[in-house]
């Protein structure tokens, strides 16, 4: 998958898989993470809110299973 650098105080970068609904996030901590069953229309309000980091806490964290990737 490939990750597009992101202009957020949260997040580097962002990434989305269409076929496996997969969505991919950098922070900027460094910490990756893959979240499950993410339909489009998430990663594309993700990608155009005003606040990223918001937007990941009202509408993924703690909302989409999840794998920490190393």
């Amino acid at each position: 998958m490939r990750l597009k650098p992101v202009v957020s105080e949260m997040l580097s970068h962002v990434g989305y898989d269409a076929q496996q609904r997969v969505l991919e996030v950098i922070f900027t901590s460094g910490d990756r993470y893959r979240y499950k069953e993410v339909p489009i229309s998430e990663y594309e309000g993700l990608m155009n809110a005003d606040s990223m980091g918001r937007y990941m806490h009202r509408h993924i964290i703690d909302h989409y299973d999840y794998d920490r990737v190393n």
